[in-house]
């Protein structure tokens, strides 16, 4: 009985707990449905004027618009885009009455980078964004070739001479340029499958503490016979 006893609780107790960090992954996943929804509506919100004054967390995502002159000094930033390739995304300056800011243009196949695109006067509509693709893998720029691997914001504001907001374009700048606007699809959400992990592990731990149970009791049958 004692050993029925010592397996029953042990297994309840394993249960509960695989149980609660499926559950606690259910709440973790309509929280960040919440927030995706939140992000969308953000950034599809109506077009402001740049702020005189920008925070990275106030104002990532905010949708604005501005006029002002393309300069012709760009950065390219590796990249690949599901079901066309490899590519860039083209960085630029953007200037705008007194200020200097980042645009991100949108994407050119590998074969365009050296492509004159067109620069001068234009009107720009777009959303603010401070992108996180940095890491310990992420190799350094190749300045010789002009190649970047990620979208440092302060790093392509240093080498290009402006404040360090980058707006990523949603408006077409170029003929030749796709624009690759800010869109939740990027932002990972796998609360699901960790439920989903989670969940199945409990039956299965179910399923191996009832076997052990039936195991048990019958070598203890056995063993009074």
């Amino acid at each position: 009985m004692r050993r029925i006893l010592f397996l029953l609780i042990f297994g309840i107790a394993g249960l509960a707990i695989l149980l609660s960090l499926g559950a606690w992954q259910v709440q973790r996943l309509h929280w960040k449905e919440g927030l995706l929804a939140d992000i969308d509506t953000r950034i599809a919100g109506d077009p402001v004027r740049l702020p005189d004054l920008i925070d990275p967390e106030t104002h990532r995502y905010l949708p604005v618009v501005v006029a002002g002159e393309m300069l012709r000094e760009e950065i390219h930033v590796l990249v690949s885009v599901k079901q066309v390739g490899p590519g860039y995304r083209i960085i630029a300056p953007f200037k705008s009455g007194e200020r200097t800011l980042l645009i991100d243009r949108g994407f050119v196949s590998t074969t365009a980078k050296s492509t004159l695109r067109q620069i001068g006067e234009m009107e720009i509509i777009g959303n603010l964004h401070w992108p996180d693709e940095i890491d310990g893998y992420t190799p350094a720029p190749d300045m010789d070739e002009n190649i970047w691997f990620a979208r440092d914001v302060p790093a392509l504001a240093s080498e290009l001479g402006t404040e360090p907001v980058l707006l990523i374009a949603r408006s077409q700048t170029d003929p030749d340029i796709t624009p690759l606007p800010v869109l939740t699809a990027g932002i990972p959400n796998d609360h699901l499958q960790y439920a989903v992990t989670w969940f199945g592990l409990a039956l299965v731990w179910a399923a191996m503490t009832g076997y052990f149970l039936w195991r048990s009791r019958a070598l203890s049958e056995s063993e009074t016979q």
